[in-house]
């Protein structure tokens, strides 16, 4: 079977599921919903901070450091005062 055959034989099983669905009937307490919003107050936390760590890590790539040319500076200057 190929895998635009596989893909659709499962997207027509997932459907036909989720379709036959009966009422659960659950109860959800105040508690209930303010651990999913905490979830989801969480995981955005989450995404916000990995984006800005790599953006972080992409911005540093192409900027250019103070310290390190200064350092290098500095040490050209000494041995250039040693000559």
């Amino acid at each position: 079977m190929s895998r635009f055959g596989y893909f659709l034989l499962s997207s027509f099983v997932l459907l036909f599921t989720a379709s036959i669905a009966t009422p659960a009937y659950a109860y959800l307490d105040p508690g209930t919903g303010s651990m999913i919003l905490q979830g989801l107050i969480a995981g955005l936390a989450m995404i916000s901070m990995t984006f800005k760590i790599w953006w972080y890590k992409l911005t540093s790539v192409f900027k250019k450091s103070n310290k390190i040319d200064q350092d290098v500076d500095n040490n050209n200057r000494e041995s250039a005062g040693d000559s």
